[in-house]
């Protein structure tokens, strides 16, 4: 076997042909019986196998800097610069991230998980090296999907007019997460089918020598390729086109479902995504619903539509009425805002993590404007993802803190529901609305109006403490609630419904018979919701706030009882810490 014996890129440069491809091949059996124990971004791993052997073969890592967009497909870089064992001993297998990580190798050259960053971030590394008069090729890798973002774009364009030593390997399996859309994809096409002939060469166009590789899985022709463009003078552009997938059938045939996928049988190709309710399913209905019903709604997503449960048959049955804009929130936000302008009930739909890359079109072009379009902020709260490229715990301090934007956050799927359709039917404001991960049920009635804003709900009426559990913390709000009971204290327990504004006329009727206030959030507490009960309060000085949540951290594969306990969010934590401040 030789992928045991791989121990850094040198001894990559010691095999011949034949070997690099049995080396592949094993490369990618470790990449299947990983992901299949573990789950992972199997289908564009799979892809780049080839193109990954063949960069160390030609390149000199980590004097010639290799820099991996989204970096979700760096596990057979991982493999080749010493970490093998990661993916051959289950032992190991939770000793890598699943994105670049410079603490892990001299090979990373930074933490990624967000797409459409790797050429301006190789470019910073390329303008540095020739800044300090040294050498070295700096190659920038990028999937055809992450042209779609701006950065991209941004990146390119100013690549392009530099004469310097400059490689962006495009990875172009025709796939972003899903299909791709837009127009550059017709560029793109048009590339592959003149195998790189093509006069309408975008790349070109930005200043790049450029080179065409068809066989974009075959190691020899990559070796080839990349010899010839090494040390080169001038920014160039080496086009591949791979196979999404490569090598697996299961993953060639449902590309879009084994992006990421769960542990799964291999020998089949189902994958365990578990039992139970899901928003992305509850959300795919109810969205449909409201397409069906209404000619004026619009659904927007940003390339990952089946977080919203809009895989191909929805997609279809939507027809005009659902855009995916690929790798481009902040295109989304300023779109949704002109639909709403123009008459339409827009909803855009995103992961917490990735509506982050949107303020400054959530403020200016939406919020100023005060167009009324609805936000769907998916996975949010830290039991959700939970690399530190991907934690969903900061967007309440985003978004409740821009002006004019209403923030919502339901404790179940029922209230959820109840605000989003006042949202899509009010014309006077943008409003967001938070999706946790877990799927909750209440049988209570829930308003249908939420025009008064800031308004919060009591559930119950005690005195001397008051509970108030933000969205799907009211749920942890109750245990608490509960437990105090057991102790002769009977709280107020307070659904605030509102993370962007606090309902002062309520806080100041609490102090009256409370002496205590916790505030309970998923999420940073640094700019966030219970800051703001804790600022009102304070300046009076009658009653003590406990703000409880998640302390300003990166965290980085930190499970969620972990984080909770950690953070004195357990259920005995905050009892025993309200006992002790009444």
């Amino acid at each position: 076997m030789y992928l045991e014996k791989i121990k850094s890129p040198a001894n990559v440069k010691a095999l011949d042909v034949g070997s690099l491809e049995t080396l592949a091949a094993e490369m990618r059996a470790a990449l299947i019986n990983k992901v299949s124990k573990c789950g992972g971004h199997l289908a564009p791993n799979l892809g780049f196998v080839e193109a990954t052997v063949a960069l160390h073969y030609v390149f000199d890592s980590p004097k010639d800097k290799i820099v991996f967009d989204v970096s979700h497909q760096s596990y057979s870089h991982k493999m080749l610069t010493g970490r093998a064992e990661a993916f051959l001993d289950p032992a190991k297998f939770g000793t890598v991230t699943g994105y670049t990580e410079p603490r892990e190798s001299e090979h990373d050259h930074f933490m990624v998980g967000h797409t459409s960053t790797s050429v301006s971030l190789a470019m910073g590394l390329a303008t540095a090296r020739d800044i300090k008069g040294e050498s070295g090729n700096v190659i920038a890798v990028i999937g055809d999907g992450s042209l779609s973002g701006g950065e991209a774009f941004e990146g390119l364009d100013n690549a392009g007019e530099y004469a310097t030593n400059f490689i962006v390997v495009v990875n172009d399996n025709e796939m972003s997460i899903a299909e791709n859309h837009g127009g550059l994809y017709r560029s793109l096409a048009e590339l592959r089918a003149t195998h790189g002939h093509s006069e309408n060469n975008y790349f070109k166009a930005l200043g790049f020598d450029y080179k065409y590789v068809e066989l974009g899985n075959d190691i020899a022709t990559l070796i080839e390729t990349f010899k010839s463009v090494k040390d080169s003078k001038h920014p160039v552009v080496v086009h591949l086109h791979t196979l999404k997938g490569c090598g697996y059938k299961w993953a060639e045939q449902n590309k879009e479902g084994f992006h990421w996928a769960a542990p799964f049988n291999v020998e089949t190709g189902v994958v365990n995504w578990g039992n139970g309710e899901s928003y992305g399913e509850i959300l795919g209905q109810y969205l449909l619903e409201k397409i069906k019903s209404d000619p004026k709604v619009v659904v927007v997503h940003a390339a990952v539509p089946v977080g919203i449960g809009f895989h191909a048959c929805r997609r279809k049955e939507a027809g005009r009425q659902f855009i995916d804009v690929g790798i481009a929130e902040e295109h989304a936000v300023a779109l949704v805002s002109g639909l709403a302008k123009g008459g339409a009930k827009a909803i855009f739909s995103t992961h917490s993590t990735f509506i982050q890359r949107t303020y400054d079109q959530l403020q200016q072009d939406l919020c100023a404007n005060s167009n009324p379009a609805t936000l769907l902020v998916t996975s949010a709260g830290a039991d959700g993802m939970n690399d530190t490229t991907h934690l969903c715990i900061f967007d309440i301090p985003l978004l409740a803190n821009i002006p004019n934007l209403v923030y919502l956050c339901p404790t179940c799927v029922e209230e959820l529901k109840a605000m989003t359709d006042w949202a899509i039917e009010q014309n006077e404001r943008p409003v967001a609305i938070r999706v946790s991960n877990r799927v909750l049920h209440r049988s209570e009635k829930f308003d249908v109006d939420y025009a008064d804003l800031n308004k919060f709900k009591v559930e119950h009426r005690g005195s001397r403490v008051a509970i108030i559990g933000l969205g799907d913390f009211y749920s942890r709000g109750v245990a608490v609630a509960e437990e105090l009971k057991k102790k002769g204290v009977d709280a107020t327990l307070v659904n605030p419904r509102y993370a962007s504004g606090i309902d002062k006329a309520l806080l100041d009727e609490l102090a009256a018979n409370h002496s205590v206030i916790v505030t309970l959030e998923n999420g940073v507490t640094a700019g966030g919701f219970g800051e703001k009960v804790a600022a009102y309060c304070g300046a009076t000085g009658k009653m003590k706030v406990l703000v409880r949540g998640l302390a300003k951290e990166f965290y980085d594969k930190v499970d969620f009882a972990t984080l909770c306990q950690k953070n004195r969010l357990e259920t005995a934590q905050i009892l025993e810490d309200v006992l002790a401040s009444c």
